[in-house]
């Protein structure tokens, strides 16, 4: 149970500060700044800020899937994750 409540506290870290990470990244970043990709129905402008906001939701969504993988591992007795 322990261990639980040690995982569930570590999520939550981990997606409040990718959360307020992003949020600061789009603050910061300029919504005019960016690169424009170009295909055969038109132009597709992406600002760097809004790049920089997945990338940190992103971060939060993979480092969570990490350590719950290594929970689950431990749990059926995989390895020593100590």
């Amino acid at each position: 149970m322990d261990q639980t409540i040690q995982l569930a506290y570590r999520i939550a870290i981990v997606w409040a500060a990718g959360f307020l990470l992003a949020v600061a990244v789009r603050a910061v970043l300029p919504e005019q700044n960016g690169f424009t990709l170009t295909g055969h129905e038109g132009n597709l402008f992406i600002p760097f800020s809004r790049i920089g906001f997945w990338t940190c939701l992103l971060a939060a969504l993979t480092v969570t899937a990490l350590v719950v993988g290594r929970a689950l591992l431990a749990d059926i007795g995989w390895g020593n994750f100590r």
